[in-house]
């Protein structure tokens, strides 16, 4: 079904350390109120199954694409007719990758993306990177996603934009020092490609890891359609298509790209 708005929501959870069948309660309350509202999509946090600062344990919860937690998230889409995009730590073989799934209303698993690019030696020690955009149709609308540092470079939103994304999900685990991210990196991403951007992150505190949190959705034009704060919460926005084409026809920087000399 091609949808000319497409309402979404972001979920921003308390980042506190609980297994992942708390995990899926949480979630299906969110779904819960997500569907209330007839919302078509949830965004989660990155490596929402396992929590970002989980040490060893992110080793010990690792499931291939198609593993427990996946088939949990599947059955909550299939019942609340909701999609959702969630974050967890990928086996695959003797791989692992800070990936992000996308699971259809109907429980189908429409994209998995793996991080491209890892930030720290903590992350380091854990994953390995990947290369290459990943998009998919949801809705008729073009989605891309990239996982927090992905995001924060100029060129993958903007091949993400040349692509034909009208979306991206990123979702992310930004600490409290890195609040310029949130609060500025993320709009400027989604104003110079002409995107929709949902930003998804955790809140509170995950052994001694203070997150900001700043979860957001931001419109073609740069601007906000709604921000949390710093609490557990969870927000929405009605995305509407005629944004996108008039945002790039307003700015057209993805075609007069192609013009510069440099």
């Amino acid at each position: 079904m091609i949808m000319h708005n497409l309402r979404i929501a972001v979920l921003q959870p308390d980042a506190a350390y609980d297994a992942p069948a708390r995990k899926l309660e949480r979630l299906e309350s969110a779904i819960e109120q997500a569907a209330q509202t007839e919302t078509q999509l949830l965004l989660c946090p990155e490596l929402y199954l396992c929590g970002y600062n989980a040490g060893a344990a992110i080793r010990d919860r690792a499931e291939p694409s198609d593993g427990p937690f996946f088939r949990g998230v599947q059955e909550l889409t299939r019942r609340w007719g909701v999609a959702v995009a969630y974050g967890y730590p990928e086996a695959a073989g003797d791989r692992l990758y800070n990936a992000v799934a996308l699971v259809d209303a109907e429980g189908n698993l429409l994209a998995n993306h793996r991080k491209l690019a890892l930030p720290s030696a903590y992350e380091k020690l854990y994953f390995d990177s990947h290369h290459g955009l990943t998009l998919c149709t949801f809705a008729g609308w073009r989605v891309a996603m990239l996982i927090c540092y992905d995001v924060e470079f100029p060129e993958t939103a903007r091949a993400a934009a040349l692509a034909g994304a009208e979306l991206i999900l990123a979702p992310t685990a930004l600490a409290e020092e890195w609040s310029v991210v949130a609060e500025k990196v993320i709009p400027a991403r989604a104003f110079e490609n002409g995107i929709y951007l949902a930003y998804a992150n955790f809140a509170g505190i995950e052994k001694e890891l203070r997150y900001f949190g700043g979860s957001r959705i931001v419109g073609p034009d740069g601007l906000e359609l709604a921000t949390a704060k710093h609490s557990p919460a969870l927000i929405f926005a009605d995305l509407e298509r005629d944004a996108v084409e008039r945002a790039r026809k307003r700015l057209a920087y993805l075609t007069d790209q192609a013009n510069l000399q440099l």
